[in-house]
């Protein structure tokens, strides 16, 4: 009895130590992942700063803005 409970706990503790192990790596990877967006993100906004705003007219579309359309559809 007692050899099968230290078999038991000694498969456990492995799994343990692997799962251990497993976290660690996801966390390094989303801590990575987070990076690169944070870098996307800010390369994204001095992007849009280079681009000239757009006139009034150029956001309508018969009449109506897109800024309506878009939101009607978010809401559909």
């Amino acid at each position: 009895m007692n050899e099968q409970i230290e078999k038991r706990l000694h498969t456990l503790e492995e799994e343990y130590q692997n799962g251990r192990r497993m976290l660690a790596e996801l966390e390094a990877k989303e801590s990575g992942l987070r990076s690169s967006l944070l870098r996307i993100s800010g390369a994204i906004q001095v992007l849009r700063e280079f681009l000239p705003e757009k006139p009034p007219e150029a956001t309508q579309a018969n009449g109506v803005s897109l800024e309506t359309v878009e939101a009607g559809n978010a809401v559909s």
